[in-house]
């Protein structure tokens, strides 16, 4: 598959908020970052950030644009609550090995009625 094809089942899986079924798209020492946080390294500890995050939030990712540069692809995604961002995915031998998002924490949390962080 393609980084663009991968990208669109990729979202498949997320919008079904399997992180097992999510974690295989990536390398076993891939490096997940957004921005908002800190980088979550290696495969086990990305499955476990998903199993978090959908634990706490009906999160639903809608394609807006991907574009396909060799080995990256650039997902521009919306919510059904307005929140807007996008990711960078470098792929190798057909798994994530580096994911960087870019979205609004705060917006997000409000959306969420999730608590602020303090600090």
């Amino acid at each position: 598959m393609t980084p663009r094809e991968t990208i669109k089942k990729w979202v498949d899986v997320f919008n079904s908020a399997n992180a097992v079924a999510l974690s295989e798209f990536y390398s076993e020492n891939a490096i997940n970052h957004q921005v908002a946080n800190s980088p979550v390294i290696g495969k086990n500890n990305i499955k476990k950030m998903f199993e978090d995050e959908f634990a706490i939030a009906n999160m639903v990712c809608i394609i807006e644009n991907i574009f396909e540069d060799g080995n990256w692809a650039i997902l521009e995604w919306k919510d059904p609550d307005g929140l807007r961002g996008c990711g960078f995915f470098e792929f190798e031998n057909s798994k994530i090995k580096f994911q960087r998002g870019y979205w609004d924490k705060l917006s997000f949390l409000r959306i969420h009625k999730l608590p602020f962080p303090k600090n």
